[in-house]
């Protein structure tokens, strides 16, 4: 499924390309232009017969570049035409459009204004006026141009110039749309779990979706001022800088101990090497670019064939984070890689290798935040299981095997709560400690299954108490325990005769032969407060005990002011 889906977007973008190939472009910067180099500031293009047609201009930098493109033998055009020029770094850019009777039209654009020439994806349009006389020539002057070979520019029809500029803003649009997303969601996930390669890919999806702002010049819309140069500078620095984001998200994204400590060092360090190196490439506005470019280039590629190698290798040692970077991470780096490789600045409606980033970077995000969030969902289902299975495994360590009351060392513990509660509510406590009366002769005589069964019995009598204010509990052997709460002395002595009567009256004709029955000596304790459970047990093990003394089958309560026990109540089964 995700190999389809990575074909797919190749034959998308391959299709955009053919697409944009196929829109009738006039002129463009491969084809031989005429050129002249002046000194900066000059409004109006110098005379035909200065330009050279041959060589390559030099000295550019600090003067004007003028290029001028003889239209006169080209096949005429109704429609009108536009020239559209991507974004570079250049102070002032002028066009003029000569025709046959004489008259030239002159319009330009300067860093930081570009007024109503500028077009979504980088791009900024001269239409040439309609005039009933044709199209002879076309000059086209820029002030401080960092390199003419950045420049890239196409002269088409004007139907065919809005529709590419319509097709691309959509294309742009919804890149930006999934990376604005994208960026959002990988920085608040981020947050919330705390993996250090989620905040990474944050960080790349906001300098990706930042650069395309600036690069798209929807950025204009907020702050015009950065047209031109500016735009393109901080482009330079954010392209570098999400290279380094996105190769810290992929190696911190395996797990220490895939990769040799010096191969992530090695790798994170080129890609930082990289971010840093935008910094004076943002900053230059000479010909020493046309140097640094290349050198940019091959970093690049290396840092994406080191990086592919990494995860290649992780992926092979059974890492399944290293299985979905390789799957998500293979369209923008195979992109990146094509747009090192190949020139493909004239395809995809104009928008060229930025285009071709864009959308492949939108995509990838998406799937790497849904990668993400599905691997999360199932280490949060893992857990919670291994969690409930934990809180399941410390309930049945709290219960008694045989009758699945509360066991020992369960009950202390949930009636050590219940006695806070009901010392800060003010209420009573109270225990209710029972013994079954002659158990060991119910063994002896009729078996320890017998015997079992009179205890499973005799639980099951007692869990019918349970509640929101009783607790119940088996100590161990024949003895069970009962917690109680906002009973007094004389509430707490009634309650424990009734579960007296309530085992003793109960039918055990299934268990034991005829006229055989089942008894039980209570011994209680209550306090409102001060005491703590091992005091009360105390004072109710006395109680207990002094209720077998006096002949079983009866409760006893234990008073805890005098720490005595006194017999409150005392009954026998008729």
């Amino acid at each position: 499924m995700r190999l389809r889906t990575i074909i797919a977007m190749v034959l998308v973008l391959c299709g955009f390309a053919a697409a944009a190939k196929a829109a009738p472009t006039v002129l463009h910067i491969n084809q031989p232009l005429c050129h002249i180099v002046t000194p900066g500031g000059r409004a109006t293009p110098p005379p035909a017969d200065q330009f050279r047609c041959h060589g390559e201009p030099a000295g550019y930098q600090s003067g004007s570049l003028w290029l001028r493109a003889d239209l006169s033998k080209a096949q005429p055009i109704t429609d009108g035409l536009a020239l559209l020029t991507h974004q570079t770094r250049f102070s002032r850019m002028v066009v003029a459009f000569d025709y046959a009777d004489g008259t030239r039209r002159i319009a330009e654009v300067r860093q930081g204004a570009f007024g109503s020439h500028w077009r979504i994806g980088g791009q900024i349009a001269f239409e040439a006026p309609a005039r009933d006389s044709p199209l002879t020539a076309m000059t086209i002057g820029f002030d401080r141009l960092a390199s003419h070979s950045l420049l890239r520019m196409r002269l088409m029809t004007t139907p065919t110039a809005a529709t590419q500029s319509s097709i691309i803003a959509a294309i742009v649009g919804g890149a930006l749309t999934l990376l604005l997303l994208g960026a959002l969601y990988n920085l608040a996930l981020a947050h919330a779990v705390r993996r250090q390669f989620i905040a990474w890919h944050g960080a790349w999806a906001a300098s990706v979706l930042i650069w395309g702002l600036l690069w798209s010049q929807l950025a204009l819309l907020a702050v015009p001022q950065v047209a031109g140069a500016l735009a393109s500078q901080i482009c330079t620095f954010l392209s570098t800088l999400a290279i380094g984001c996105a190769t810290a998200s992929a190696i911190t994204s395996l797990e220490r101990g895939l990769l040799p400590r010096g191969v992530r060092i090695g790798v994170l360090a080129l890609g930082g090497s990289i971010a840093l190196i935008g910094i004076p490439t943002a900053m230059i506005r000479s010909a020493a670019i046309d140097m640094i470019a290349p050198l940019l280039g091959l970093l690049i590629l290396a840092d994406l064939v080191a990086v592919a190698a990494c995860i290649i290798w992780a992926w092979r040692q059974g890492s399944s984070e290293a299985r979905d970077f390789a799957l998500a991470w293979a369209p923008p780096m195979a992109t990146l890689a094509l747009t090192q490789l190949v020139d493909i600045d004239d395809q995809l409606f104009g928008g060229g290798s930025q285009v071709a980033v864009l959308i492949a970077s939108a995509l990838q995000t998406a799937w790497l935040s849904v990668a993400i969030t599905r691997r999360l969902a199932r280490l949060r289902a893992e857990r919670d299981n291994a969690r409930a299975a934990q809180r399941e495994l410390d309930e049945l360590a709290r219960r008694d095997s045989l009758t699945g009351l509360l066991n020992r060392r369960g009950f202390i513990a949930a009636a050590n709560d219940a006695l806070a509660e009901a010392a800060a509510e003010g209420s009573a406590f109270g225990l209710l400690l029972i013994d079954v009366d002659h158990f060991k002769s119910i063994n002896d005589r009729f078996g320890h299954d017998v015997g079992d069964a009179v205890l499973k019995r005799i639980a099951e009598r007692l869990r019918q108490w349970e509640g929101d204010i009783c607790t119940a509990g088996r100590l161990g052997g024949e003895e069970f325990i009962l917690a109680m709460r906002g009973l007094g002395s004389r509430s707490l002595a009634e309650f424990a005769d009734c579960v007296r009567t309530g085992i003793s009256g109960h039918s055990y004709r299934d268990i034991l032969p005829e006229g055989a029955g089942v008894t039980v000596s209570i011994g209680t304790a209550d306090s409102r407060g001060g005491d703590n459970f091992h005091r009360l047990y105390k004072i109710a093990d006395e109680a207990l005990y002094e209720a077998k003394r006096t002949g079983r089958d009866r409760v006893v309560s234990g008073n805890v002011d005098a720490a005595k026990t006194i017999t409150a109540m005392a009954s026998r089964r008729a």
